[in-house]
């Protein structure tokens, strides 16, 4: 597949800058696979539509963003490696140089593409690490965490677990996973086919009693890509915790995901790549353009969709 079928023209003023007053008052644009109907719900209607086993999953967003100064940049953290030490991006990396202390940070070794190994005085207090997208302010950090949040890792939030409330959640059969994000799996494709990018791996864990239900499940809703290429990782009988490299592209077997709820992704990404494998390329091209004449909200903050 050509990256550049993964293209596609957004108006500016439906990239949300900010999440919905109430997560589950987003809207959620419902296609069926079977017939091709779409329909126009709330995301709070959710309960009614499916009856699956959900999965989500359950990282933490870690306060990654760390600003420095002299020269003015930021440090982004993306995975603790061991003790104090953290992979990490950093801007500006033509200024910066292995070995200098920017307060309680260390530049230990650049590797490459803005990489850099880090070692960190403590525990994370920086920002959250909202995508460059998004330019206004967050006034309450909690909204880019999922009500269901646990373990911190993620240097990314799973987006599509921020439409659910404890309300929502509780009127649904739901059970764990656990997959840290990493930035790769937003990165942008930057090869002339989607087939020759490469996904560094990233973090997953999941409990043998949550696998066994997620096994044995006749049907299971995924709650967003993370979940899925988790799901899809066990599906071939990958160890229950370890990293995953797994790229989900068009004409990708699916063993464990029958539903798929997602928000709307970026062009040329990875993540757009998955939702048009599960659901068609064509289909999901078509969904796009509906949901842009529909005006509903774009990425991180926007509306969702759910594919059955």
């Amino acid at each position: 597949m050509e990256s550049r079928e993964l293209d596609y023209d957004l108006p500016q003023d439906l990239i949300a800058q900010h999440p919905a007053e109430r997560r589950d008052e987003s809207r959620l644009l419902v296609y069926s696979r079977a017939t091709g109907a779409v329909e126009h719900r709330v995301f709070q209607e959710l309960p009614e539509l499916v009856d699956a086993l959900t999965v989500v999953n359950d990282t933490r967003v870690v306060p990654a963003r760390i600003a420095i100064e002299k020269p003015r940049g930021e440090v982004l953290l993306l995975e603790r490696v061991e003790g104090d030490v953290w992979e990490a991006l950093a801007r500006p990396t033509r200024r910066l140089r292995a070995g200098h202390r920017y307060g309680e940070l260390e530049l230990l070794e650049h590797l490459g593409e803005g990489r850099w190994r880090v070692r960190l005085d403590g525990e994370p207090h920086g920002s959250a690490p909202l995508p460059p997208y998004i330019t206004e302010p967050l006034a309450d950090a909690e909204r880019y965490q999922t009500v269901y949040a646990r373990e911190r890792g993620s240097a990314a939030a799973p987006t599509a677990g921020l439409h659910f409330t404890r309300e929502v959640l509780d009127r649904l059969d739901v059970e764990r996973v656990t997959l840290h994000v990493g930035l790769d799996t937003f990165r942008p494709l930057q090869t002339d086919t989607v087939e020759a990018h490469h996904i560094h791996g990233e973090r997953y864990d999941v409990a043998p009693a949550a696998w066994e239900r997620i096994r044995d499940a006749e049907r299971v809703l995924a709650v967003g890509t993370t979940t899925v290429r988790v799901l899809e990782t066990l599906a071939r009988d990958a160890p229950l915790a370890g990293r995953t490299e797994l790229f989900v592209t068009p004409e990708f077997e699916f063993r464990r995901v029958d539903h798929l709820l997602t928000n709307f992704h970026l062009p040329r990404s990875t993540l757009l790549a998955l939702v048009m494998a599960f659901a068609g390329v064509e289909e999901i091209r078509s969904l796009y353009a509906l949901a842009i004449d529909e005006r509903y909200r774009f990425y991180s903050f926007g509306d969702a969709m759910l594919i059955l």
